[in-house]
Parts: C-alpha cells; sequence; structure tokens
C-alpha cells in the first residue's frame, strides 16, 4: 500500500459543522480551476494513502482537494469497537455537506466549483449529499463505492456521475449495476476497470482511477478537460 503514498502539501483546516469540528486537509494549486471533496471509505481517514494518492493526481491536473475526516476522534474510537458509524449514510452525508458549506464560506475557496470523490461507502454518502446540494455539486466520482447505500436519493442526483468499478469485484459491480439504473443525473457512466480489484491495488490499476476521475472533473466540474496528471516513474 505504501506504494500509493504521495505527500500533500497544504493547510491543515477545521471544519464546523453539525455541532462537531472536523480535521482536513484543504490542498489549493495557484490556479485552480476547482475543488473536489474527498468522501473516505469505512475505517478509513483523511490519511487514506488510495486517496492520497487521487488527489495528488487531481491537483496535477490544476483540481484543488480537501480531504477530512467524516468523524471526529471520539467517534472513530468508538466505531472501532461497534463498527456502526462507518455505515450511518446519512449522518457521513451531513458532514459531507457541512463541509460543502465550509468551502463556499472559506475565502480562498468561495468561488470554486465543487466536486465530490467518494470511495467504498463514502460513495454512498457522496451521492446522498450531491442530492442535498444540487445547486453547489458539480460532478461526483465513486471508485469502489457503494452508491446503493444512497437508495431513495439516487433519483434526486443531478450532477454528472461516474461510478469506477474493479473488473474482479463481482459484488460491488452488481451493486453499482443497480445504482446507475436508478441515478437521475442527466450525464452518468459506469467504467468498470479490468484487472482491478476492490482496493485497486494491481499495479496501474489506482493510476487509471486518477486518469478517469482527472478526465471527469476537468469535463464536468470546470468545464473545460483539465491537465492530464504527471505520468508517474
Amino acid at each position: 500500500m505504501s506504494r500509493f503514498f504521495q505527500a500533500i502539501d497544504g493547510e491543515e483546516v477545521q471544519i464546523r459543522t453539525a455541532q462537531v469540528v472536523l480535521e482536513g486537509n484543504l490542498s489549493l494549486p495557484s490556479d485552480a480551476s476547482g475543488i473536489v471533496i474527498f468522501a473516505h471509505g469505512s475505517g478509513s481517514g483523511r490519511h487514506s494513502p488510495r486517496n492520497r494518492f487521487v488527489a495528488s493526481q487531481l491537483q496535477e491536473s490544476g483540481l484543488g482537494t480537501l480531504l477530512f475526516d467524516l468523524l471526529t476522534e471520539n467517534e472513530e474510537a468508538i466505531d472501532r469497537y461497534s463498527g456502526h458509524l462507518r455505515f450511518d449514510i446519512g449522518l457521513l452525508a451531513e458532514r459531507l455537506a457541512g463541509a460543502t458549506d465550509w468551502v463556499a464560506r472559506h475565502p480562498p475557496t468561495t468561488e470554486l466549483p465543487v466536486g465530490y470523490f467518494g470511495a467504498s461507502t463514502g460513495g454512498g454518502a457522496a451521492l446522498v449529499a450531491a442530492a442535498q446540494r444540487p445547486e453547489r455539486v458539480r460532478a461526483v466520482v465513486s471508485r469502489g463505492g457503494r452508491p446503493d447505500l444512497a437508495r431513495e436519493s439516487l433519483p434526486l442526483v443531478t450532477a454528472p456521475t461516474l461510478l469506477i468499478v474493479g473488473g474482479d469485484d463481482e459484488v460491488v459491480i452488481e451493486l453499482n449495476q443497480s445504482a446507475f439504473r436508478r441515478l437521475g443525473s442527466p450525464e452518468k457512466e459506469l467504467a468498470i476497470v479490468p484487472g482491478a480489484s476492490h482496493l485497486f491495488e494491481e499495479p496501474g490499476k489506482l493510476e487509471e482511477v486518477a486518469r478517469l476521475a482527472s478526465q471527469w472533473f476537468g469535463r464536468h466540474l470546470t468545464g473545460r478537460l483539465a491537465r492530464p496528471p504527471a505520468r508517474q516513474r
């Protein structure tokens, strides 16, 4: 997993929402044309090496990124034993929508169009929050996500949505196909990456996720095709 890690220069921020304070990392290229807010998966957080890798690639494409913890430290400690908060999609979506409102108030990001990148259960939370903030959220990408958890919010999503699933992740493929049919997005796409497992750990597969996400956000978030991310050596 360490091969995915890439340091991200950015500002440590505190996001006050829904009576809690959440820790985050905000990274803004000098010429940022949009900002992507990350919703991590179950049992993960803002230090997720996979999300950090994708974020670094989006930054290379000229996009700002916000990675933040959906749970407080105390909540994470409780959830390690109970495991119930990580699947509370309503709670996670509320936190994500709150972070979206924070971005709208934060002077450096106020004018930037917003996109979501959700992973695992974060994919479901991203779609619920996108349905709640249709005027703010312009594009959504889900990696190995659980859009089925968005349930009744799926037909209400209007933002262009890209669902990315590993070709070897058969159960999640079926869940994404079912959710895809219910998605209300006028522009939507389901991309299956051949030979990739749920975590996209195989060589080159996470790079493909970053490429697809960069193209989608470049087309639908900024209104122009983003610069291609730097090739990894």
